[in-house]
């Protein structure tokens, strides 16, 4: 929607995961790969989506992979344990970025254990941005998304939640009957936190700062994400 205006109302509000990687260091690493198809999370730079071939996010990373028929290896950005989830599901081989969400990763498996002890009726539910290790202890793994909905129809009364701790403001209130448990009282992403209502007013007023993409860039970005969108969700 090039004909659209885009605010940002705290331009420092971005994302650790997404400046792990660059249009540049991935031309790099395509040119190791020549031929293999471009996977990369949503959590990226308009420029990185222009050097990728489909995005992806964590509700249909599986289904993404899945949908490129005829390749036998894909290179996944920027997320490496998005990436590893996804390669239990697929006979591809997925070549990975070494990024990471420095709030899923800070996840271990002896924090969950610790907090499944003092919890042992509760379901623990992760995200797939988190560990491998993390990921096997869970009783379900799903994207934020996915957490939402699963909650709603399950009939268990308790639960850990293996992601930002946010969401559990959104579980509580549309599951006041429910119990939520943080994995980790620390998982939260301060980029996220740094948007406040009195900036989003002033940003509205002054119609201020706008976010310019170029249009070689935009065009190129717009066509993996539509790609992405043809496939389904979790």
């Amino acid at each position: 929607c090039p004909d659209k205006v885009i605010l940002l109302p705290v331009i420092s509000a971005g994302c650790p995961m997404a400046d792990m990687i660059t249009a540049h260091s991935l031309i790099q690493k395509k040119r190791e790969h020549p031929g293999v198809p471009v996977v990369s999370y949503v959590n990226s730079s308009a420029s990185v989506k222009a050097e990728s071939d489909i995005c992806c996010t964590s509700a249909n990373a599986i289904q993404v992979v899945s949908s490129l028929v005829g390749y036998d290896t894909v290179l996944m950005t920027p997320d490496k344990n998005l990436a590893r989830y996804t390669q239990r599901f697929t006979d591809k081989k997925i070549v990975y970025w070494e990024g990471f969400c420095p709030y899923h990763d800070r996840l271990t498996a002896a924090q969950v254990k610790s907090v499944k002890d003092d919890h042992p009726q509760a379901l623990f539910l992760a995200h797939p941005e988190c560990r491998p290790e993390v990921i096997d202890l869970a009783d379900e793994v799903k994207s934020t998304s996915g957490m939402l909905e699963y909650v709603k129809k399950t009939e268990s009364r308790e639960f850990i939640i293996g992601t930002e701790t946010g969401i559990i403001h959104t579980l509580e209130t549309q599951n006041p009957d429910k119990v939520f448990v943080p994995a980790d009282k620390k998982m939260i992403c301060t980029d996220m936190k740094k948007i406040y209502l009195d900036d989003i007013v002033k940003a509205l007023v002054t119609s201020s700062p706008v976010v310019k993409v170029e249009e070689g860039i935009r065009v190129r970005a717009y066509r993996a994400v539509e790609r992405m969108l043809k496939i389904p969700r979790d």
